[in-house]
């Protein structure tokens, strides 16, 4: 999603990413190298859950929530989709 927006890592603020599996999210984080500090801010779905069919209203309503919190502007949702498929969204808070 970064490459199609033509952003990057560092344009980012954090990252929301539905680890419904923690060694998935780990890799991902590692093989990205996305500063783990910037992921998952206030917790993911292992900590907050992530209801069925909610995962993307649950990943949107925590970032715009965290960008109000923190001042931040750029974030990114990602999640699994099933059959090893998965999808990402870049979100600008405007408030």
């Amino acid at each position: 999603v970064l490459e199609k927006t033509g952003l990057n890592k560092d344009d980012i603020d954090f990252f929301e990413i539905n680890e419904a599996f923690a060694s998935q999210a780990l890799y991902s984080i590692r093989h990205l190298a996305i500063p783990v500090e910037k992921v998952n801010v206030h917790g993911g779905a292992i900590a907050i859950g992530h209801p069925l069919g909610c995962t993307g209203a649950r990943q949107v309503a925590t970032g715009l929530n965290i960008a109000k919190q923190y001042g931040a502007r750029v974030f990114v949702t990602s999640m699994c989709i099933g059959s090893g498929m998965g999808m990402a969204a870049v979100f600008v808070s405007e408030e």
